[in-house]
């Protein structure tokens, strides 16, 4: 089969990112971005004005996307001549689709090989790849591209069949495509563009020698883009060795949704956290529960059900099923409340989610602002609330002022009228005594029984049956061992009895 033709389009000749001279070629600031040495094309008012397929036109009107966002109206004619571009735009700001119309349109009208894709989208986290798919299927059907998503915890032999069927566009995970790289499954040899979704993140979770060598496969002269929220010293080396005199497009500041969002440090008391948690879990709407750890999830996920919350936990320990009917549920708003560690904190996008808590303080500003872009997405509002315990006061003052926010700080307590008004916290339905009476039923119907038996089991074995029993046998046999001295009889049912009750309690 011949090979596929590169995109067509490409105005703007890739070379390798220029050497350091006297002269100031390729200059780079120390402490931002690198500074392109060819200037950037002027940002449009309208998709109209950008030289996009028709299809891709008709499809923008008929899903309602009227103007551009700032990041798109600035990337996107860049994007579309085949510049390298990093862009940063806080969460919820259309990131996705800045870099996702240009893959389309520079894609549109050729036909990818088995095995071998002509646009990469690499992502931290199978939520936001998932969610990167769901947002270009539509636009990649108008302009009849194969989309193709491959991540952990889905079948294997699927995302290997989907990539020999032939994928135009291939939405990924490091981890997994290495996987299937390694099985001969895809090669990246015809990728003409990469584009790098949260590449902070990428970094920050330990990707970057994964994201490194994937890059390494891709043909040195491909087109490539680096979105994030933030964008950092962290991919300082991405951008180094990867990026061509990248374009930048940074149109929002460093700390985000500071415009669009309140901001909350709420001081409790460690007695108080668990009770302030809950009746913020019982306010009327959804929120986002951030806590540190998977099994801190877990538990809080148990104690707001006893109380009357309808919660799920949403963790890297969950199975991808699991995790879909967590997010699923959220949606539909048949749960409530969504209790997240930070795999939820990029990528996740709920309509209309007006509150964000953070339980557990994040562990640093970026974190923060990830966590925080949850909520007032497209230009809402919402508020953000962390609670704070009395020995973790210093540390959150340095983040907030690393985040450039100033927060509003309040003392409360559950019940008080000003974390209502902050959270719209209510009572539980259920009181903490009838939760803990109500808890073996509620979590696990059947769990009752067997705990009955097993402290049965621990009580001493001189009950009155068994002593009863083992008496009459001894008395029957006249010895101490009447096992050995009959030894060639079979045991009477009488005998066996009390042996299996013995061991049915054991178990």
């Amino acid at each position: 089969m011949p090979r596929t033709a590169p995109p067509a389009g490409r105005e703007h000749r890739r070379r390798r990112p220029a050497k350091r001279t006297d002269a100031g070629t390729a200059k780079r600031s120390e402490a931002g971005p690198p500074r392109p040495s060819t200037p950037p094309l002027p940002a449009v008012e309208s998709f109209s004005d950008l030289r996009m397929p028709a299809p891709l036109l008709a499809e923008l009107a008929r899903q309602g996307v009227t103007a551009p966002f700032p990041i798109q109206a600035a990337s996107l004619p860049n994007a579309l001549a085949g510049r390298d571009v990093l862009g940063r735009g806080r969460t919820g700001s259309g990131k996705t689709l800045a870099f996702g119309l240009a893959v389309l349109s520079r894609t549109a009208g050729h036909r990818a090989e088995p095995r071998a894709p002509l646009a990469l989208v690499l992502v931290p986290t199978r939520e936001l790849a998932q969610q990167v798919t769901e947002a270009l299927t539509p636009y990649a059907d108008a302009v009849r591209l194969r989309l193709a998503t491959v991540v952990g915890g889905l079948s294997l032999s699927r995302q290997a069949n989907a990539l020999r069927s032939g994928a135009d566009v291939l939405i990924a995970t490091p981890g997994r495509l290495a996987d299937l790289i390694e099985r001969g499954d895809c090669r990246l040899g015809e990728v003409r563009i990469t584009v790098l979704d949260e590449a902070d993140q990428m970094t920050d979770m330990g990707f970057l020698p994964q994201v490194t060598r994937l890059l390494e496969q891709t043909p040195s002269g491909g087109q490539r883009m680096l979105f994030s929220a933030t964008l950092d010293r962290n991919v300082d080396q991405l951008v180094r060795r990867f990026l061509s005199d990248p374009v930048t497009h940074s149109v929002d500041p460093s700390a985000g949704a500071v415009a669009t969002m309140e901001h909350h440090l709420l001081h409790v008391t460690e007695t108080d956290k668990q009770e302030t948690t809950a009746h913020i879990a019982s306010r009327a709407g959804r929120v986002i529960m951030f806590v540190g750890k998977k099994h801190v999830a877990d538990r809080l996920v148990r104690k707001l059900t006893a109380r009357g919350v309808r919660a799920a936990a949403l963790h890297g320990g969950k199975t991808q099923s699991q995790r879909n009917r967590a997010l699923n549920g959220f949606h539909s708003e048949d749960v409530t409340v969504l209790v997240a560690t930070n795999v939820a904190a990029r990528g996740i996008h709920i309509d209309d989610l007006d509150l964000v808590v953070n339980v557990d303080p994040p562990a640093d500003h970026k974190d923060y602002l990830h966590r925080g872009g949850r909520t007032a997405r497209a230009g809402r509002t919402g508020t953000v609330v962390t609670l704070v315990l009395p020995e973790q006061r210093r540390e959150m003052k340095d983040l907030m002022n690393k985040a450039g926010i100033t927060p509003h700080t309040t003392q409360v307590r559950p019940g008080d009228p000003e974390l209502t008004r902050i959270t719209g916290a209510r009572t539980p339905s259920r009181a903490p005594a009838a939760a803990q009476a109500a808890r073996p039923q509620a979590n696990n119907p059947r769990a009752a029984k067997p705990q009955t038996a097993r402290a049965e089991a621990g009580k001493p074995r001189a009950a009155k049956p068994q002593t009863a029993k083992a008496q009459t046998a001894k008395a029957q046999s006249g010895k101490s061992q009447p096992a050995k001295a009959q030894a060639g009889k079979p045991r009477t049912q009488h005998e066996r009895g009390p042996r299996r009750r013995r061991s049915s309690l054991n178990t």
